[in-house]
């Protein structure tokens, strides 16, 4: 007999946009979900950037009454991370209890994963183009670092020589 999954949970990357500093979290893709969030107490824990909307959004719950928290006042700007997938994602940021971070519906029909929702394996097959070209910035980042790292380790050289 088969377990069939009705979530999926990834490990992604999330990384601060300004600082480019980033954490390993677990995320949950959604299918039930009308948004894309990110959990306040881990966005303050972290120090995420957190800017003010325009205009609080309203939350419902599942039944559809008003959830009891309030309306969404802010967001976060993040780089997204997941295996060779890469992208800047503004999140809602809310209580979500102990999830970190929920891609719901506007986030898949963008990127229309091939899930198995069996085995919980996700492929990002089908990303629009803008997610080609975070990939060529992804790698830019990468060299940067590694050359940043070189001149590092040439300073410490010279520093170890001159003593």
């Amino acid at each position: 007999m088969f377990k069939i999954l009705r979530e999926v949970w990834l490990d992604i990357g999330i990384e601060k946009v300004d600082m480019h500093e980033g954490i390993t979290v677990k995320m949950l893709l959604d299918s039930g979900t009308t948004g894309i969030f990110m959990n306040r107490e881990m966005a303050k824990k972290h120090s995420f950037k957190i800017t003010k909307l325009e205009r609080p959004l309203k939350v419902k719950n599942v039944d559809g009454t008003e959830n009891s928290r309030g309306n969404i006042t802010h967001q976060v700007e993040v780089n997204i991370f997941y295996k060779n997938h890469v992208e800047r994602i503004r999140m809602n940021v809310c209580n979500l209890g102990k999830t970190k971070v929920i891609l719901g519906m506007p986030w898949l029909q963008v990127h229309n994963p091939e899930i198995n929702w069996e085995t919980g394996e996700v492929k990002m097959m089908r990303c629009p183009p803008l997610c080609r070209r975070n990939m060529a910035v992804k790698k830019d980042i990468e060299r940067r670092k590694k050359i940043r790292k070189r001149v590092r380790n040439i300073k410490k050289a010279d520093r170890n020589e001159w003593e």
